[in-house]
């Protein structure tokens, strides 16, 4: 960066930039983008049918659950968790340009791949779930886009910080609000219906499961 540039840049970080804007930033990004990613992959990865799999039934709940419903909403505490635990590194990816790919990598290596639990998708994951691994494999791009999408937003949101970005992303974030609580009260079928209309599915996928062991 120039000198101009870096002046101009310190003197955001140090009015602008501050831990409240940070924190606000972060979380909203958050929030939206991790929505948006889950309502793609919900229609794209067919999750109805997926965690009704082998391995995933006793994982996850069902996606009629009210918890399921509430994610989004509850999105807001791993938000403000992400917001404080990058906020001491945080020049290391807004002072330079391209900084959203260090970011990006960090996400993909703590958050993705590398977790301290088994969870699907990872190496732990891979080493100790009964998960079959074709299975594991299909949240990836969901997570791995999602990150992707955070590490751009939050970046440009501090390269152009306009008024425009806060209005947009708050908007979206209370339409997230409003989502979750029109998914948690929305009406549910009786667990025997469920059941049923899910059993060919999960069927299917056991079949798919052992042509994959």
């Amino acid at each position: 960066m120039n000198g101009a540039a870096t002046g101009v840049f310190e003197a955001d970080m140090t009015s602008d930039a501050s831990f409240r804007t940070f924190l606000v930033r972060v979380t909203l990004t958050h929030m939206v983008t991790y929505t948006v990613a889950g309502l793609l992959a919900y229609t794209l990865i067919d999750y109805p049918m997926l965690f009704q799999a082998e391995g995933f039934a006793g994982l996850m709940r069902p996606v009629t659950s009210k918890w399921v419903a509430a994610g989004p909403a509850l999105q807001v505490i791993r938000g403000l968790i992400f917001a404080m635990a990058l906020y001491p590194f945080r020049r290391v990816f807004l002072e330079e340009r391209g900084g959203w790919l260090p970011l990006w990598g960090l996400l993909l290596g703590l958050c993705v791949f590398s977790t301290a639990a088994a969870a699907p998708g990872s190496i732990e994951g891979l080493i100790y779930t009964t998960i079959p691994p074709a299975l594991q494999m299909r949240g990836l791009p969901e997570v791995v886009l999602q990150t992707l999408a955070f590490s751009l937003i939050v970046c440009a949101w501090y390269r152009n910080p306009r008024r425009s970005w806060a209005v947009v992303m708050g908007v979206l974030a209370v339409l997230v609000v409003l989502i979750s609580a029109a998914g948690i009260f929305a009406p549910r079928p009786s667990p025997q219906l469920e059941f049923r209309s899910l059993r060919p599915a999960t069927q299917a996928l056991h079949g798919a499961e052992v042509l994959d062991h």
